[in-house]
C-alpha cells in the first residue's frame, strides 16, 4: 500500500459551452438518480497530536485503486428529443411523448451516462422558461431527435437553435428541418425522414460507415418498436460520439479474422459456400448491419441448415474468429413471483408453473405476445417444458413458425437445457442455436392461480456472436388474451420488467396447422401442481 497526497477535488468540469456537466434538468425526464461519472476513493483524515497544527488530509490507496482512479469514464451523452404536441406513434397509438420518455428510461439500462430529456413542441406557445430550458439543453446536446414536428413556428425555432448540434435526426417531421450525422448534412428525397434514401452528404465524403449507419437506422426505425427506437440512438452514439460496448460486433477484424477462419475452418467454409441454403444465409447476413439482431436472426431462421450450423460452430463457437464476448445484461432487474396460491414458491412448484398445461394439452403454454422484436415476433409459438429422464434434468423446447425471406412458412424447434438458479422462480437456460451457444437467465414474473396466463422474462447473450438481449413473453393455454385477465395485475407484472403493454407484439396464432410437438419418451411432467386439476379453468 502506498501513500498518495491528493489535493481537494477540482471544480466541476465544463462542457464545450461552458455549462457544468452535471446539471439539473427542468424539463420532462425519467425519475432516475443522476449517474456516478467518476470513481472517488475514500478519504482518511490524519489528525496530529498537537492541536496547534493544522489538519492534513491524505488518501490511502492500493495500486489497484490508483489505477482505477486514473481510468477516465466516457463523458455523459446528452440527447434532446422534441416531439409534436399531441402526436401519436404507430406503437398501438401511444403518444410519442410517452414513447420517448420510456426510451429515456431504457437507455439507462445500457449506460447510466446516457442522459435524454423530452420536450413537446408547444414551447413557443408556453412561458419563456420552457423555451429557455430547451435552449440550455440544446447548447450541450450531442443528439437532437425530432419526431412528428410539423408546426411551422416549431420548425423555425428548432432550425434557429440547433445549428451547433453535431447529430440532428428527424422522423415524420417537416422536410424543412436540417438533418446531420457527425456534423455532416444528410439530404433525402423523401419527405419527413432523413433515412429513406440518402442522396448526398455535404462537407465530408460519403463513407461506407455513414452509408451503413443510414441503412441500419432507417431499417430499424421502420420496424416501429421500442427496442429499435432505442437501437437507432445507440447506433448513432456508437458511430459518432463514443463506443457502445453492446454494439462492438464487427464483421471482420482484418487479417486475424481471415487467418483464423482459413486455418481452423476451411472445410466448413467450403461446404457452406457449396450449399445453396448456407450460401443464401451468408449473403443475407452480409446485407445486415452486424449489430442488427432482428435482421441477422431473420436470415438465420430463414436459411438454417446443417451446413450453416457447422460453419457457425467452427468459426464462431469453437474458434471465436471475430474475437467477441457479449455478456448477459444485468438490467432491468426483475423479481420473480414469491408466492403461488398463498404458499412460498419452491423450485418444484416453479418448474410446475413452466410445465403448465402439458399433459392436459399437447403443450405447456402458447405465446400470446412478446416484447423482443428479434425473437418474440414469430407466429404460432408453442412452449414445451418437461422433466427429463436424468435426475434433476429439466428441458424447454419452443416450437414456432417462420415466414422465410422467400415467403415460405416453415416450422422451427430449439432445445434448451434448464437449470435452477439460487432463487425459486429463476432459471439458467442454454441452447445451441445454429452452431452458436446462447445463455439466458429466465424469471417467472407471474402466473395466475387458475393457469389462465403467465408472464416470463429473460436476459440473454450469444457470447461469441457479440449479441446480448432481453425480452418477455405473455402466455396462455390457447394463445389468446384471457377473457378475464386481471389488467391491473398484468400491468404490475409488466412494470416489474420495465415493459409497457404497448411494447408487446401480438403473436399471429391464426394458421398453426400440424405443429411438430411431442416430448421424449420417458419424460415426466408435474411434481406439485397440475393444470388439469383446475376444474374452474377451461380452454
Amino acid at each position: 500500500m502506498s501513500l498518495v497526497l491528493e489535493p481537494p477535488p477540482p471544480p466541476l468540469s465544463k462542457s464545450k459551452t461552458g455549462a457544468p456537466l452535471k446539471r439539473c434538468f427542468a424539463s420532462i425526464r425519467t425519475a432516475l438518480p443522476p449517474p456516478n461519472h467518476r470513481f472517488r476513493a475514500s478519504r482518511f483524515p490524519l489528525h496530529p497530536t498537537s492541536s496547534s497544527r493544522p489538519t492534513v488530509t491524505v488518501v490511502l490507496k492500493t495500486e489497484k485503486e490508483k489505477n482505477a482512479v486514473t481510468e477516465q469514464k466516457d463523458p455523459p451523452v446528452r440527447i434532446v428529443a422534441v416531439v409534436g404536441q399531441g402526436s401519436v406513434s404507430p406503437l398501438k397509438c401511444t403518444p410519442w411523448e410517452e414513447v420517448m420518455m420510456h426510451t429515456a428510461k431504457r437507455l439507462k439500462w445500457v449506460d447510466e451516462g446516457y442522459e435524454m430529456v423530452v420536450f413537446t413542441d408547444n414551447f413557443h406557445q408556453s412561458n419563456d422558461q420552457t423555451a429557455m430550458d430547451l435552449q440550455k439543453e440544446l447548447a450541450c446536446a450531442d443528439i437532437l431527435l425530432v419526431v412528428a414536428v410539423t408546426n411551422q413556428d416549431s420548425v423555425k425555432w428548432i432550425g434557429t437553435n440547433s445549428g451547433n448540434i453535431p447529430n440532428v435526426i428527424c422522423f415524420e417531421s417537416d422536410p424543412g428541418l436540417v438533418n446531420k450525422l457527425g456534423g455532416s448534412y444528410v439530404h433525402s428525397e423523401m419527405k419527413g425522414s432523413i433515412f429513406d434514401k440518402v442522396v448526398g452528404i455535404s462537407q465530408l465524403k460519403k463513407t461506407d460507415e455513414t452509408k451503413e449507419v443510414v441503412q441500419t437506422v432507417s431499417e430499424a426505425w421502420d420496424r416501429c418498436n421500442s427496442d429499435d427506437i432505442r437501437f437507432c440512438l445507440l447506433v448513432i452514439i456508437n458511430a459518432y460520439i463514443q463506443p457502445v460496448p453492446i454494439l462492438k460486433n464487427l464483421r471482420s477484424k482484418g487479417f486475424s479474422t481471415l487467418n483464423c477462419m482459413v486455418k481452423n475452418c476451411g472445410p466448413q467454409i467450403l461446404d457452406c459456400l457449396m450449399d445453396p441454403n448456407c450460401r443464401k444465409a451468408l449473403q443475407c447476413l452480409n446485407k445486415c448491419s452486424p449489430v442488427d439482431q432482428v435482421c441477422n436472426y431473420r436470415c438465420i431462421a430463414s436459411f438454417e441448415s446443417p451446413k450453416l450450423e457447422a460453419f457457425s460452430l467452427c468459426v464462431l463457437q469453437k474458434n471465436n474468429c471475430l474475437d467477441l464476448d457479449a455478456k448477459i445484461p444485468e438490467k432491468p432487474y426483475v423479481q420473480p413471483i414469491f408466492k403461488f396460491r398463498g404458499k412460498d414458491l419452491c423450485h418444484e412448484t416453479a418448474e410446475d408453473l413452466f410445465v403448465g398445461w402439458l399433459g392436459s394439452l399437447d403443450w405447456s403454454w402458447r405465446v400470446v405476445a412478446g416484447q423482443n422484436p428479434a425473437y418474440d415476433q414469430f407466429p404460432c409459438q408453442y412452449q414445451l417444458f418437461y422433466r427429463g429422464k436424468a435426475k434433476g434434468s429439466f428441458w424447454y423446447e419452443p416450437v414456432f413458425q417462420v415466414k422465410t425471406l422467400e415467403g415460405e412458412l416453415v416450422w422451427r424447434r430449439r432445445k434448451y437445457r434448464v437449470k435452477r438458479a439460487n432463487v425459486p422462480g429463476t432459471f439458467y437456460f442454454s441452447v445451441l442455436d445454429n452452431g452458436v451457444v446462447s445463455n439466458e437467465y429466465w424469471t417467472i414474473v407471474d402466473v395466475s392461480e387458475d393457469f389462465s396466463w403467465g408472464l416470463f422474462h429473460y436476459h440473454g447473450a450469444a457470447r461469441v456472436a457479440g449479441q446480448s438481449y432481453t425480452g418477455a413473453v405473455l402466455v396462455s393455454p390457447d394463445g389468446t388474451y384471457p377473457k378475464q385477465i386481471q389488467s391491473n395485475r398484468l400491468s404490475s407484472a409488466l412494470e416489474k420488467c420495465g415493459i409497457k403493454e404497448w411494447e408487446l407484439y401480438t403473436v399471429d396464432n391464426c394458421a398453426c396447422q400440424d405443429p411438430p410437438l411431442g416430448i421424449p419418451e420417458g419424460s415426466s411432467l408435474h411434481s406439485m401442481l397440475d393444470a388439469k386439476d383446475q376444474s374452474w379453468s377451461s380452454v
